[in-house]
């Protein structure tokens, strides 16, 4: 899916950042299964290209995500008549996975910068995510259970990784809407920021974290702090660790890195997430 194609987000990319916008203002950029495929669409394409170092993700207009698209009334969920606004039961629409696997497994880092309401969906989508910061007044509810549902999007593995799973319990549980200044207490965003400056702020963040960084080494240790964050024991990061050390170790990526420090100046990368992975790369079985 090229840009010609995006219907419900815009993607641009500017100084080595992908900024991807939730572009249905008009719906407070509520849900469509199409946005789905767009978002998994723009991620595997910032996975793919060497020139994007991080993705950032914003809504256009007042609004992030407003969960999902309700107009069409109370079968926005119901996939028995094959209208769900939510649910996706055509295997063939979802090359690749779906949103979550995609931007789980992206090898860039990425950030929701939530410059609104982020309700349902709306905040799931953000969960597998690396940073999350939030506008000052925005709007925030894990609502499924005051819809009839449970969490989605696999928000049950991904929000008590993050906040634990006391908060996350009992926002889940009453499914009531919180501000962002109890976002940033319960730990779900890490800063707010003024709406004007917020997304600056999520592009500094990302600069931050990519501007001095190996793109393989910042590929890496994303995946590992995700993938070993809820392991019952050191062991398994300790068999992965090791070996992936050692073969970077004879990695020009490296020698840059050590010349530069000692040399007092910028890094100069040289290795590429397309071509540089190491071998033991990917180390976990399973789909994703």
């Amino acid at each position: 899916m090229d840009a010609a194609d995006h219907q419900d987000i815009e993607v641009r990319v500017e100084d080595g950042i992908m900024i991807v916008t939730l572009n249905r203002p008009d719906k407070l950029n509520a849900y469509t299964t199409r946005m789905g495929h767009e978002l998994a669409a723009a991620f595997r394409a910032a996975d793919a290209d060497d020139a994007v170092r991080a993705v950032v993700v914003t809504g256009a207009g007042r609004g992030f995500c407003a969960g999902a698209d309700v107009s069409g009334g109370t079968a926005a969920f119901d996939t028995t008549g094959g209208g769900s606004a939510m649910f996706d039961t055509d295997p063939e629409a979802r090359p690749g996975g779906g949103f979550i696997e995609a931007i789980f497994t992206c090898r860039k880092p990425s950030i929701a910068a939530i410059n609104g309401a982020a309700v349902g969906v709306g905040i799931t989508l953000t969960l597998p995510m690396d940073v999350r910061i939030a506008a000052e007044g925005a709007k925030i509810g894990f609502i499924f259970a005051r819809r009839g549902l449970v969490p989605e999007a696999g928000s049950a593995w991904f929000l008590p990784r993050i906040v634990g799973l006391p908060q996350a319990l009992r926002w889940s549980l009453s499914g009531r809407v919180f501000d962002a200044a109890e976002a940033l207490r319960g730990g779900l965003v890490s800063e707010t920021a003024t709406p004007e400056t917020l997304l600056a702020r999520a592009l500094e963040i990302a600069h931050e974290m990519t501007d001095a960084s190996a793109p393989v080494s910042v590929a890496l240790t994303r995946q590992m702090l995700w993938r070993f964050a809820g392991e019952p024991s050191p062991a398994g990061a300790l068999a992965v660790d090791r070996p992936i050390s050692m073969e970077r170790g004879a990695h020009p990526d490296v020698q840059e890195g050590v010349a530069s420090f000692l040399e007092k100046r910028a890094p100069a990368f040289p290795g590429k997430v397309s071509e540089d992975m190491p071998s033991q790369y990917p180390w976990w079985s399973g789909t994703y």
